[in-house]
């Protein structure tokens, strides 16, 4: 398996699940099976999610997989008879502990298959990351010897960055020359010891890691104190890693939620707000200027790459639209345009944009590369904030920070909000975003962009 299919591992892992689940089902349920494979379905799909069933990794120990499925299945279990004791009112299934049993067993069986034929899988060399281990002393030997020694956990170590020289086969150079090897060369992970680089140097790999979307570890030393924004991992029951932790979108799980919410909720404007108010501004703002009721302009998304961005027109037809921003009683823009930007009914065609898979209900307003730019000699990291779709909406605009960007400072802030919005997202941070816009709206909050 190459690795950039890895991520297919857990969706077949949770297909593979939910197919023996509903199969057992069907097969020994003497009772109308439809309502009762659907509940236990999406009981174990939300269980699953919130318990972390299928967060296991290739370091995972087999004690620990063990641990995960008897807290899985106890929770499951009383979900399990809810069903009879509270949705069928106490109904008598003569098969019912033949079912579950069946469930745990088959269930538990596939778990541990699946962990022993990906090891299996893995000690033939495929589906492996490749690893740099930067900083040389007696932690990062042991990291070394690991990954040559266990071939079954996946790895493929390349070789050691150190501040010194050394005459062996696995020294790729200095340590200021991983940046230049992991540009050129295909680097999955780097593995940084605490006790041989300093702080600087590690930020600086942790920076250039999230450009490159490196994952980077630390090795620590037995003295090292661990911060909220690491986690530890055991290699083998007994190396100590430092897991610097993933962005919440690093996780699949997090990916799917957002992109399930934002195709629900942008079907629901287009059905029920779009549909009718379409064509009656396609008369209004026609009546008043000519040329198109749609605009589009091209933005930048995600990983910097372009796409056509489309609004309700709210300017007379121009030549700078599509190289400046509207700023504060601007000629250009209509009476009836003044209308839609002062209530962002303008904005509403981007849930197409969403649907197509462009943009988010809620993210990082995305900007003209003319004045992204400009924008990123003034705002360090303001890269960043391209890790993710731009939105609709976001948490700087909700903040105050939109409209016409009129001092350095008004940038900043809204990177800086865009960033911790991107570093600490949750379903429940998107939804208070929407609400707050909503609201803003309908204080008649006026923008500019």
């Amino acid at each position: 398996m190459n690795k950039r299919y890895s991520y297919l591992i857990k969706p077949l892992q949770i297909f593979l699940d939910v197919f023996i689940l509903n199969f057992i089902t069907y097969i020994l349920y003497d009772k109308e099976y439809l309502y009762f494979g659907l509940y236990i379905t999406l009981f174990w799909l939300f269980e699953s999610y919130f318990f972390g069933f299928y967060n296991v990794y290739r370091y995972t120990r087999p004690l620990r997989i063990l641990t995960i499925l008897v807290k899985q299945f106890l929770i499951f279990i009383l979900g399990y008879f809810a069903y009879f004791g509270v949705f069928r009112e106490g109904i008598a299934v003569h098969n019912q502990f033949s079912i579950l049993i069946f469930i745990i067993t088959g269930i538990s069986l596939i778990k541990f298959s699946w962990l022993f034929l990906l090891k299996r899988y893995r000690s033939l060399g495929n589906n492996a990351r490749t690893t740099v281990v930067v900083g040389f002393d007696g932690s990062s030997k042991n990291i070394i010897k690991l990954f040559k020694s266990k071939s079954n956990l996946g790895y493929k170590f390349l070789g050691f960055f150190s501040s010194k020289i050394y005459k062996d086969n696995d020294y790729l150079g200095y340590i200021e020359t991983v940046f230049a090897y992991a540009t050129n060369n295909m680097v999955d992970e780097i593995y940084c010891s605490l006790t041989s680089l300093s702080k600087d140097q590690i930020n600086k790999i942790k920076k250039f890691a999230i450009e490159k979307e490196i994952i980077v570890k630390l090795i620590p030393n037995s003295n090292e104190l661990y911060s909220k924004n690491q986690s530890i991992e055991y290699y083998d029951d007994a190396l100590l890693v430092l897991n610097v932790k993933k962005l919440p979108f690093e996780f699949a799980e997090n990916f799917y939620v957002k992109r399930i919410f934002d195709i629900v909720f942008s079907l629901f404007v287009c059905i029920f707000l779009l549909s009718w108010l379409w064509p009656l501004l396609w008369i209004v703002v026609k009546l008043e200027s000519k040329g198109p009721l749609l605009f589009k302009q091209k933005r930048e998304g995600i990983n910097v790459e372009k796409f056509v961005c489309y609004k309700f027109r709210s300017m007379r037809m121009n030549n700078l639209s599509h190289k400046v921003h509207a700023t504060k009683n601007d000629n250009r823009v209509t009476k009836i345009g003044s209308f839609l930007r002062k209530t962002s009914m303008d904005e509403l065609p981007q849930f197409i944009n969403v649907l197509l898979g462009d943009m988010s209900v809620v993210g990082p307003r995305p900007h003209l590369e003319s004045l992204s730019l400009e924008y990123q000699k003034d705002v360090k990291d303001y890269l960043k904030r391209h890790i993710v779709k731009p939105g609709i909406t976001g948490l700087a605009q909700i903040s105050g920070y939109r409209g016409e960007v009129k001092k350095k400072s008004d940038i900043k802030n809204r990177v800086r909000l865009d960033i911790f919005y991107i570093e600490n997202w949750s379903f429940l941070l998107d939804l208070k975003i929407i609400i707050k816009t909503v609201l803003n709206v309908f204080k008649g909050d006026e923008k500019a962009y």
